[in-house]
């Protein structure tokens, strides 16, 4: 198995070292395999994909112009 050094805030490694039963390694090597299963499907999705990086910019600019709307809205602006 390969190591990986893992650097945190001083102030997470203080609250982290309360749960001495918690095996941190495990934790992060759980979130990171997730992560790279995540990564992996999505890249799949990406490979069979027919849309242009155009029709992904009008689509991303769609939806971020749409949850402003709504945000401003329910804010009352």
């Amino acid at each position: 198995m390969t190591n990986i050094t893992l650097s945190v805030p001083e102030e997470l490694a203080i609250r982290m070292k309360k749960f001495t039963e918690i095996k941190w390694s495990e934790i992060a090597r759980r979130a990171i395999e997730q992560r790279v299963n995540d990564l992996e499907i999505l890249n799949e999705i990406a490979s069979k994909s027919k849309l242009t990086n155009e029709d992904v910019e009008k689509i991303s600019k769609s939806i971020k112009s749409s949850a402003t709307k709504k945000l401003y809205a329910s804010r009352g602006h």
